[in-house]
C-alpha cells in the first residue's frame, strides 16, 4: 500500500512484516475501516485482509477471509463487521467470534459489489453475465431489486450484460452502472421498470470505473483505454473529457465537497483533475500499476497537508538550532596605546610641509 503526499508529491510504501512483497499480496480493494478516516482495509490477491492504521502508520492486525475463489471485488464496513465479495461470487460478512458468518451467493463472475453509504445494509452487486442486484444483509435471502437485461438490439440479438462499476445516488433508491460495453445506465428501483431509466454511452471501450461528481448531477467514468469523461445524469449527455493519461483506468474518486477527482490506473501515475477547469492539479509517479485508491473527504485537506509540513519544516530547523553549541561572543579589540603610535604598529607620522 502506498500513502501520498500530494504537496510534497512524495509516496511512501508501506508493506507488513520485512518480507519482500509478492504478487500474491498485490492490494484489489479497499476501505475506509471507520468514520473517523483512522483505518483502512486492505483486500490482497491472497485472501488475507490488513488493517492499517493512518495514524500509527503501518499495518496493526491482519486476518485470513478466505471463501470462494478469485480476488476482492468490494470491501464494506458494517457495524463492527467486515463484507467481503469475491469474484466467484461467495458475500461474507465476518461477525466476531460468538456469531456465525453470513454467507450470501450473489452469482459468479463479480466485477464489483458496492455499499449505500446511507443505508450500509444495503450492497450493490454486478458482473459480466451477471445482472445488477440489491441486497439487504438483514434479509439475505433474495435481492431486493434485480435488473432486467434491456431489449435486444435492432438486429433482434441479446445484448450481453457486463456491469464493471456502480454507485448509489445520495438521496434516493437510484443506482448509476457503467459497462463493459461503454454504456452509463441508471437503475431506479423504487420504478415497477427493471429495466435502466436512463442510458448512455461513451467511447468504444470497456468503462471499468466510475464516480459521482460532488454535486451528484454528474458521474465520471474511466475506460480501458485511458479515456475519462464526464457524463451527465439528467440528459445523458457527454459534458467533458480530461486528458493526461496513458493506460487503462481502474479506480476514481470524487471528492465530496472539493471540485476535484483522483484516478489511477496501468500506467503507474495518480492523477488529481479539477472538474471545473480540467486543469491536472497533481501527478505522481508510483512505479508499480494501481488498482485502487482512496481520497480523504476533509474539505482542506490540501491546506492541512500543507500546514503539518510547515510544521514538520519548523520542528527540524528548531532541532538544528537546539543541537547547536554555543560559542561564547569575543571581546572586542583593545586599543593601541598612545605609546605605540608613531612606532610603525599605530598611526602614521605625518609629512613635513
Amino acid at each position: 500500500m502506498v500513502w501520498i503526499n500530494l504537496q510534497k508529491k512524495q509516496a511512501t510504501n508501506y508493506k507488513s512484516g520485512d518480507a519482500v512483497l509478492s504478487r500474491h499480496e498485490a492490494v484489489t480493494a479497499v476501505c475506509w475501516g471507520d468514520p473517523y478516516e483512522s483505518e483502512i482495509f486492505v483486500g490482497c490477491l491472497d485472501g488475507s485482509v490488513r488493517l492499517f492504521s493512518t495514524e500509527k502508520g503501518k499495518f496493526t492486525e491482519s486476518r485470513d477471509c478466505l471463501g470462494g475463489e478469485g480476488p476482492f471485488c468490494g470491501l464494506a464496513v458494517l457495524d463492527n463487521s467486515l463484507i467481503t465479495c469475491v469474484q466467484s461470487g461467495l458475500l461474507k460478512v465476518w461477525r466476531d467470534a460468538s456469531s456465525e458468518n453470513l454467507e450470501v451467493q450473489v452469482g459468479p463472475g463479480v466485477c464489483r459489489m458496492r455499499q449505500n453509504p446511507e443505508q450500509p445494509h444495503r450492497v450493490a452487486t454486478g458482473g459480466k453475465e451477471n445482472c445488477l442486484k440489491v441486497w439487504d444483509l438483514h434479509q439475505p435471502q433474495e435481492p431486493i431489486f434485480r435488473a432486467k437485461n434491456v431489449r435486444n438490439d435492432w438486429l433482434d440479438l441479446r445484448v450481453p450484460i457486463w456491469d464493471r462499476d456502480m454507485q448509489f445516488l445520495p438521496g434516493s433508491d437510484k443506482i448509476v452502472t457503467c459497462t463493459g460495453h461503454h454504456q452509463v445506465r441508471i437503475y431506479d428501483p423504487s420504478s415497477p421498470q427493471r429495466r435502466p431509466v436512463l442510458e448512455a454511452t461513451f467511447g468504444e471501450y470497456p468503462l471499468t470505473a466510475l464516480s459521482l461528481t460532488p454535486d451528484t448531477n454528474a458521474v465520471v467514468v474511466g475506460s480501458s483505454r485511458g479515456d475519462v469523461a464526464v457524463i451527465d445524469l439528467r440528459q445523458g449527455r457527454l459534458l467533458k473529457c480530461l486528458k493526461g493519461f496513458a493506460g487503462s483506468v481502474r479506480a476514481i474518486q470524487c471528492h465530496p465537497v472539493l471540485p476535484l477527482v483522483a484516478s489511477c490506473g496501468l500506467d503507474r501515475f495518480l492523477r488529481v483533475h479539477n472538474l471545473q477547469h480540467k486543469r491536472l492539479e497533481h501527478k505522481v509517479y508510483l512505479k508499480s500499476r494501481l488498482n485502487c485508491l482512496l481520497l480523504t473527504s476533509r474539505e482542506k485537506w490540501e491546506v492541512t497537508d500543507l500546514q503539518s509540513d510547515v510544521k514538520e519544516e519548523e520542528e527540524e530547523v528548531d532541532e538544528i538550532w537546539n543541537s547547536m553549541e554555543v560559542v561564547a561572543a569575543k571581546r572586542k579589540a583593545e586599543r593601541q596605546p598612545f605609546s605605540d603610535v608613531g612606532r610603525g604598529r599605530g598611526l602614521k607620522k605625518p609629512k613635513k610641509i
